[in-house]
């Protein structure tokens, strides 16, 4: 007969499995009688596991939701499917999630089995993302991420390599602080040793992130909180970005549901709203307002309303019959 702990263990996973267990194939389940099983069922509760009981004849169990979340159990195959489901809202694919994603992201991958980790890079590694619209260069390896929140959490300095927006590359050593997602960006905020001071480092920009084991006493940052810090670092825009604003005439609301998640949307009338955006390309912001599905004026940049005119053209090229009669699709 397994021991008390294992047993406790399977105990909870059948329970977790099947939303209600009749007690006597429960037993028979676990190899116990049915007193053995009534007192492993109040040591559950007695870890905060709300078990609720049916008695009688046909008298059974089942665990039910409760005031906090006690650990879960999980099998491998749920293991990996939480990983996979964790990396893709960690990269921005749930609206509002990222942050928290990549924390749980941590915990788990922190304890995984190396069979499972195996399996779930595979998995991350042969699947290709349909994503329209998302800059070139921006997608983050989860194993990054989760190096980095481990790192932050246990206030443990951390080595990579960086290249910064001029294509130089140099080796940092910093005490990280927290990791702020950004639009379809992570930063990380830290205190660089180096060269004394505070920064922000985009993570897309950041490689072979290695904790030294070194820990440290948490630092005074300048700054309301992490995000609060970022914003402060992105206000000046960076070589090659372009600022949009552009008036659309359409409900703020309307608006927003169609493609407020890249931009932000503001209202200055019941059928006109102000949009504004950061972007390395104009391709972007051009996509952007066809999306918008209504008319518009392009506030800035200038070099915008040439790429309009440029696409205009060539979709009304591509509109437009072709000579001597039906277009020919053979």
């Amino acid at each position: 007969m397994a021991n008390t702990s294992d047993r406790t263990l399977r105990l909870l996973s059948l329970l977790q499995t099947h939303r209600y267990w009749p007690g006597g194939e429960l037993a028979d389940r676990l190899g116990v009688s049915a007193r053995t099983l009534r007192r492993d069922i109040d040591r559950l509760r007695e870890l905060g596991y709300p078990v609720h009981a049916q008695r009688g004849i046909d008298g059974g169990y089942q665990l039910a939701a409760g005031a906090t979340l006690p650990p879960l159990v999980i099998d491998d195959e749920e293991a990996v499917a939480l990983a996979v489901g964790l990396q893709a809202a960690a990269q921005g694919a749930v609206a509002g999630i990222a942050e928290s994603s990549v924390r749980v992201l941590a915990k788990v991958v922190q304890v995984m089995p190396a069979r499972l980790r195996h399996r779930v890079e595979a998995l991350r590694a042969m699947t290709v993302p349909a994503e329209w619209g998302r800059p070139a260069g921006t997608d983050i390896d989860s194993a990054v991420l989760t190096t980095i929140a481990l790192a932050c959490r246990d206030s443990e300095r951390l080595r990579f390599a960086y290249t910064d927006a001029q294509g130089r590359a140099t080796d940092r050593h910093v005490e990280p602080h927290r990791l702020v997602p950004v639009g379809r960006r992570w930063y990380l905020v830290a205190y660089d040793l180096v060269r004394h001071d505070w920064r922000s480092f985009r993570v897309d920009r950041l490689s072979a992130p290695d904790g030294t084991g070194a820990r440290f006493r948490p630092r005074e940052l300048p700054a309301a909180d992490a995000a609060e810090y970022v914003r402060g670092s992105l206000r000046e825009p960076p070589p090659h970005s372009y600022r949009v604003e552009v008036l659309v005439d359409a409900p703020a609301a309307a608006v927003r549901a169609r493609i407020g998640r890249w931009c932000t949307v503001e209202e200055i009338g019941a059928e006109r709203c102000r949009v504004r955006m950061m972007s390395d390309t104009l391709d972007w912001p051009a996509m952007a307002m066809g999306m918008a599905g209504a008319d518009f004026r392009v506030v800035e940049p200038p070099e915008l309303l040439d790429r309009l005119n440029d696409w205009g053209e060539r979709f009304t090229r591509a509109a437009a019959p072709p000579p001597g009669g039906a277009m020919n699709t053979a």
